[in-house]
């Protein structure tokens, strides 16, 4: 988990968009790495995963965290709101992946950065469940993402990531 934060370059006052939350477990991790001063909006297509991470936030009284129950083909973010997107295992679930990463570009303010986390789908080495389940290679990923209008910054090796791979992307300065 330190790895994959330090991945993300999060420092104090950021405001980061945890895509595709879950059980808020990156969500929480962002809360206490921004601050007092930061913000990460917690989002997810699932209200009751919303709602998990709601009545823990307010247990661990984490109270710079918002919800946000975004739609199947947005992100659901104000234009220009953040510096960073993170989606851990999520890209491989969007069924719109090209007007779901153009709002996701809108939301990143200009030089802010997406660092996506999937798994490897490679014919023939990939488990069945991933060849399966996972839509598309990181290849393919990329060449997605870059046509929304990001630019590919670097792969990044994390430590423990054995069936994934981690790209960070950045949103050219206007």
């Amino acid at each position: 988990r330190k790895a994959v934060l330090d991945a993300c370059g999060v420092k104090p006052g950021m405001t980061i968009a945890d895509i595709g939350a879950g059980t808020g477990l990156y969500t929480r991790l962002f809360a206490e790495a921004t601050g007092e001063t930061g913000w990460v909006y917690a989002v997810d297509i699932s209200a009751p995963f919303l709602q998990h991470i709601q009545a823990r936030a307010k247990q661990e009284n984490q109270r710079n965290i918002s919800c946000v129950l975004c739609q199947e083909d947005s992100v659901s973010l104000p234009p220009g709101s953040i510096d960073i997107a993170f989606a851990c295992d999520t890209y491989h679930h969007l069924e719109y992946p090209s007007s779901s990463t153009a709002s996701l570009v809108r939301a990143l303010k200009p030089g802010g950065s997406l660092i996506l986390i999937d798994y490897v789908r490679i014919e023939g080495k990939s488990s069945k469940w991933v060849l399966g389940h996972v839509r598309v290679g990181e290849e393919g990923v990329r060449q997605e993402i870059e046509q929304a209008g990001l630019k590919f910054d670097a792969r990044i090796e994390i430590p423990g990531l054995v069936e994934n791979y981690c790209l960070r992307f950045v949103k050219p300065a206007e």
